[in-house]
């Protein structure tokens, strides 16, 4: 008989070998009755009692003080009396980021079922198909908390929705009538990643302006009214959410919430991808999008090339958009040319303290499904103030 404690951490196929050993008493015989081989079923057991392990359950090592979902072992201490049995333990955990991570998957998607959605607007009239606007906004930091006397300008919740709303509409307005809207919003859209002011990884103390779920309503309302903008002047809008440095798990729920708001709506498709690198084509020009805070602006061309390789075989204008580093810089690198965008954002007082300058500014700019780039259109915060 096995442990059946082991069922806690099974797979349903693991469960499925487990049944099968208990039934036909060895695995053997259960691998013949099932018509796969011993080696698969042992295989497959021994890494079950890993997973377990891994979450402090493995009793022929006297471990069985489990920690929860989300978490790993990071090592235990047994001490033993002169009898050779355990007198006590201590189980230190760690984060399992993978975990945590497939934990928010499954609980935003679980809230976005209950998510009214949004009807369908009317399309518009005239656009041209041969064209795609790509409306950039990124590292807008919405949440952050600057002061004009540390770095020129301020910034908190109020100004940064109205500032983002103001600049969208200008973009949208100023730009010609695309079939195609593409929203990239490229990461770091929130200052920070829940109810502590911190960074997600580093925990560096943050100015924030209020509580995270002011800050979540405000994104919120900036998000929706910027698509439906897009939905008034394209005939079909894709909409980018991307991961940043600074909203890990932000950018999770954002994809499913989008998803779900918009999913009644023909004419809206959300980028879905698990990785942090996402591509749209339009033609034979590709658009290629990634924060920047995992690769540096020179190894994305030929990441693109390897990760996307029909996308990339089939285009012959391309290009790559990223931000992070708050200014701008553009440069061809191996048949791409990589974008680096600057923030709308004013400077917080770290980025002030650190004498990081740059000028303040977003970017849409026309692609034309053949020629690639065709036009820009810049909005910068004296246009709004």
């Amino acid at each position: 008989m096995n442990d059946q404690r082991l069922r806690e951490w099974a797979t349903p196929r693991q469960a499925e070998f487990l049944d099968a050993v208990d039934k036909y008493g060895s695995e053997r015989k259960a691998a013949s009755a099932l018509g796969v081989s011993r080696g698969t079923i042992s295989n497959s057991l021994l890494a079950l009692k890993k997973r377990a392990a891994r979450s402090g359950y493995s009793p022929e090592h006297d471990m069985r003080r489990t920690v929860p979902d989300g978490y790993l072992v990071k090592g235990v201490s047994t001490y033993y009396g002169k009898d050779g049995a355990p007198l006590g333990q201590w189980v230190k955990s760690t984060v399992d980021n993978e975990r945590q991570a497939a934990i928010m998957r499954e609980a935003f998607e679980a809230m976005a079922k209950e998510l009214p959605r949004v009807k369908p607007i009317a399309v518009p009239n005239e656009t041209k198909a041969d064209l795609c606007n790509v409306y950039t906004l990124t590292d807008c930091h919405l949440g952050a908390l600057a002061w004009h006397k540390e770095g020129g300008a301020d910034w908190d919740v109020k100004i940064a929705e109205r500032m983002l709303v103001a600049a969208f509409a200008q973009m949208v307005n100023s730009a010609p009538a695309a079939k195609t809207g593409l929203i990239a919003q490229l990461g770091d859209f929130l200052h920070s990643d829940g109810m502590m002011p911190v960074t997600p990884t580093s925990g560096h103390i943050l100015d924030q302006d209020g509580r995270f779920s002011k800050i979540v309503g405000a994104a919120l309302r900036v998000l929706r009214r910027i698509v439906d903008f897009a939905l008034e002047k394209h005939e079909q809008v894709v909409v980018l959410m991307a991961e940043g440095n600074h909203d890990l798990a932000s950018s999770i729920w954002l994809r499913a919430m989008f998803k779900a708001l918009y999913e009644n709506e023909p004419r809206v498709m959300v980028i879905e991808s698990e990785l942090p690198y996402y591509v749209h084509q339009h033609g034979e020009t590709l658009v290629a999008f990634h924060h920047g805070h995992m690769k540096k602006n020179d190894a994305l061309p030929l990441f693109f090339a390897a990760q996307f390789p029909k996308v990339w075989g089939a285009t012959t204008k391309r290009y790559a958009h990223t931000g992070h580093r708050h200014h701008v810089e553009e440069k061809e690198h191996s048949g791409m040319t990589v974008i680096q965008h600057p923030t709308i954002a004013a400077r917080d007082a770290y980025a002030s303290r650190g004498g990081w300058l740059s000028e303040r500014a977003a970017v849409a700019i026309t692609y034309h499904s053949r020629f690639g780039q065709v036009a820009r259109t810049i909005v910068t915060p004296d246009m709004f103030e």
